[in-house]
Parts: C-alpha cells; structure tokens; sequence
C-alpha cells in the first residue's frame, strides 16, 4: 500500500496557481516520488486544464464533489462522469464543509461515492465529529454512523478520510492517541486494502508524527496544500510503499 497525500484547495486558486505545481515538481528534481501517491483537488475551473497538463508528471487531480446522477436539471453542480471526462482520477465527497453548508447527509453521500465509482473515480468518503460530540464522548459512535450510511454499496476502491471537524482550518489537531483510536476504529470498520487518510490541520510541523501512526496511511491537506513550500515537506514526511 502505498501513501496517499492529496491536497484539498477548496474555494482557491485560479489559472495562475499552476506555478505551485511547478515548483513542486522542481523541487523533487522534476520527477515526483513514485513510491507514493500525490494526489491535488483544485477547483473545477482549472481540473481540466491541470491534469492535461501535469498527470504525466507523476501527479494525479481529482474533483472536490459530484452530483449523484450523471446528467440533469442541476444548475451549477457536476457529474462524477464530467470530472472523470477532464482527466482526473479521484473525487472528494462528504467532505464536513458540504454537509454543513450543504446539508448533505450520509444518504446523500452514499449516492454520490457510488455514482464516484460507476464513472470510474476512486471516491474519497470524509467523515469527522465536532468539538461537542468529542467532548460528550460520542466520537466514536458518530463516526460508525457516518460510515455505515456513507461507504458506497457498488463494487470498487475507495479512500476514507477521517477529518475532525474542529480541527479543520482550526490548527488545533486531535493528540496522536486520539488520531489512534479513531483509525483504528475506522480501519476495524473498513476492508484492510483501504487508504485511511487523516485530515484536519495537517502542517510541515506535525506531518511526520501524523504520517507515522498505525493505520494512518496518508493526508488530507487542505490550507498546506496551496503552497509548494508547504505542501513539499509534508510529502516528504509520508513513508514510501508500506
């Protein structure tokens, strides 16, 4: 298995953010690692445009979110198929920002991991808690909710991101114990082949600690990720293949 370190740019970036990319690659002396996987999910203007022009270079891209269905009356929203039709490989769904401004639920998130998977996308599925329910102690059972409604009925390979939802923007994470615990879990919970990617204030400073922990199998970036100089040593921090 090998380490998965995507990068989430949510609502950032436009055309000329390509000079990040282009700087990480120079700065991995213009051939990426291929002992482990990078993956960057910029915003839908510029995914076309970017994995046309950098896949070759070791990178992969993905979609920050799909519809479930492949075509419709759905102003403004995009298919699993149309981020699949501009090259990339991945799509991010479920992600705490879509359910809280969105109210997307586990139901809706299913649907969406599964249409990720008829259109030949790999989906990665976020689950997480809030402050509240860590602090009443109930992390654990929300988290086996989110997954028992959200993990995808169709056949296929997919990615579990375990976000803590205050930890995300936050730069306040969870202790590497509770990181721990939480993986495990997850991991007792999902097929032994799947990446478990902890995301949630993910720094140059705290990445190696993070990458290190059992079942811990790679990171979601987000803030860290629109920055070569940032983005590069958590990279660097991801053990090669495990």
């Amino acid at each position: 298995m090998k380490s998965l370190i995507a990068g989430n740019w949510k609502m950032n970036g436009i055309g000329q953010a390509r000079v990040e990319i282009e700087s990480l690659i120079e700065r991995f002396g213009g051939s990426m690692p291929g002992d482990r996987d990078i993956l960057i999910c910029p915003p839908a203007t510029i995914l076309r445009d970017f994995a046309r022009s950098y896949s070759d270079e070791g990178i992969q891209f993905g979609g920050q979110d799909c519809h479930a269905n492949t075509s419709g009356a759905h102003t403004g929203d995009i298919s699993a198929e149309m981020i699949a039709d501009t090259g990339a490989s991945h799509v991010i769904v479920g992600h705490s920002e879509r359910r809280a401004d969105h109210g997307e639920s586990d139901e809706i998130v299913k649907a969406k991991a599964n249409a990720a998977l008829r259109a030949g996308l790999t989906p990665i599925i976020c689950v997480g808690e809030t402050r509240e329910q860590r602090e009443a102690g109930i992390a654990q059972s929300v988290v086996g909710t989110q997954l028992e409604g959200s993990l995808p009925d169709a056949a296929g390979v997919f990615v579990v991101a375990y976000e803590p939802v205050w930890a995300i923007g936050t730069g306040l994470t969870p202790t590497i114990q509770d990181i721990a615990e939480m993986h495990d879990f997850i991991r007792a919970k999902t097929p032994e082949s799947t990446r478990l990617l902890y995301g949630g204030s993910v720094k140059p400073g705290n990445a190696q600690e993070i990458l290190a922990i059992s079942n811990v199998n790679g990171a979601l970036v987000g803030g860290a990720s629109l920055k070569a100089d940032d983005f590069f040593p958590i990279i660097n921090a991801a053990p090669g293949q495990m």
